[in-house]
């Protein structure tokens, strides 16, 4: 799988979900290619007075229907066929949503956990200035993403206020609330896993006392998604973080191991009676009734997807699953919420907050967890609703529904 391009994976479903659709390629040719694609260098003081250079991207892969929003990732295996898959995701997802977004992407080939706090802030405002005249509020909002945080999207707002000249809380979301993030936004994209979780379970008149759940991912998506789940109930016998995984069949203590991380930065030394360590692999294949992927793209993949015992995937990660990946689990009876759905409480907190700083009005959290609730359950029903229609897969069925409204856009524009 070395030779990956997530990319591929993208445009594979787009050109089956649109020949479902019984379109001609001239109506969805545009969204198999980026609009606009940005490689700019970054140089960096070191601490030590040394310079060093790192690659940063920005895609946007469409303003169809609004303007560009998608991640900003730090990761040490960023490159360009990485980000324009995800900006191609981000695309989809707030169609299928219905939000008024583009797909947009971002990152910087870094390892950040290798940086002081000092070099960290110095790369995010050179890249902040390196990536200027292609964002702004109306243009391409940027968000955090893997490696990324409330604290860096601070730096960012700040650096392109300067810029500007003025004050630009809506250049960028998933900011601290002190600058004008939005209440609800920090647990948004798990508590969208939990939402889409819980409505597929009551597809299959099932309920969240009934499961077991392994979560591959403990960061922001699998740690918010994880308590949220536990919460409703269910058993989560097995969540990871790049230090390994942590299994119990008989349910971990999920809040103690979030504080766990919370406190430590990872579940490194992570210890408790009934407690085993696994690896990242292992817990993909447990024998349990729902996986969770929330890590990177590609875990689910040709070599394992065999070996998923789980009969519901809910994905939390960004194309967790590859297309060789996904016709095995269909041809098991694997059910797979797909991450353009059921990670999208992010990108929909993500509108929120843009909303509020456009506005100057913000709102109560039960207000932000109302109305994502209901875009949620909304875009879970249509894409069900188009699965049974069409008998295709809940991927399929999603991609069905952003193109038949990326298309119709297109049209109306005259694009």
């Amino acid at each position: 799988m070395s030779n990956y391009n997530p990319f591929d994976n993208v445009t594979k479903v787009v050109t089956s979900a649109a020949g479902k659709l019984g379109l001609k390629e001239s109506d969805y040719v545009t969204l198999l290619s980026a609009e606009r694609e940005l490689k700019v260098s970054v140089p960096v003081r070191m601490d030590n007075g040394e310079i060093k250079v790192f690659e940063g991207y920005r895609c946007q892969h469409s303003t169809l229907r609004g303007p560009a929003k998608g991640g900003l990732r730090y990761h040490q295996d960023a490159d360009e066929n990485e980000v324009r898959a995800l900006s191609a995701w981000m695309t989809f997802k707030c169609a299928v949503v219905d939000i008024p977004y583009g797909g947009g992407k971002g990152g910087v080939k870094v390892d950040p956990i290798t940086l002081s706090e000092n070099e960290l802030e110095r790369l995010t405002r050179v890249f902040t200035s390196k990536i200027a005249p292609i964002i702004g509020e109306h243009q391409d909002i940027p968000a955090p993403d893997v490696g990324t945080s409330g604290k860096i999207m601070g730096w960012i707002m700040d650096e392109y206020s300067k810029l500007s000249g003025r004050t630009c809380p809506g250049i960028i979301t998933g900011k601290p609330i002190e600058v004008g993030g939005s209440l609800g936004r920090t647990e948004a994209t798990g508590r969208g896993v939990m939402i889409s979780l819980r409505e597929i379970l009551k597809k299959q008149n099932k309920k969240f006392s009934d499961i077991t759940v392994a979560v591959q991912g403990f960061g922001n998506v699998g740690g918010h998604g994880s308590k949220l789940i536990a919460k409703q109930g269910s058993k989560v016998v097995a969540v990871s973080d790049v230090t390994g995984g942590y299994y119990n069949p008989q349910g971990l203590d999920i809040p103690e191991m979030f504080k766990y991380m919370t406190d430590n930065k990872s579940l490194e030394g992570y210890a408790s009676t009934g407690v085993k360590k696994i690896t990242n692999g292992e817990l993909l294949e447990l024998d349990v009734d729902v996986l969770v992927p929330c890590a990177l793209e590609n875990q689910i993949n040709i070599d394992n997807a065999k070996n998923i015992k789980a009969k519901i995937i809910v994905e939390g990660a960004n194309g967790p699953t590859t297309v060789d990946a996904d016709a095995i689990l269909e041809k098991n009876g694997i059910v797979v919420v797909p991450d353009v759905l059921s990670n999208a409480g992010g990108v929909t907190c993500s509108y929120f907050e843009w909303v509020q700083n456009l506005q100057s009005f913000y709102w109560t959290e039960p207000e932000v967890i109302e109305k994502l609730e209901h875009i949620m359950v909304t875009a879970f029903e249509t894409v069900y609703k188009m699965s049974i229609e069409h008998k295709v897969s809940m991927r399929m069925a999603a991609y069905m529904v952003a193109i038949q409204r990326l298309v119709k856009v297109a049209k109306i524009r005259g694009l």
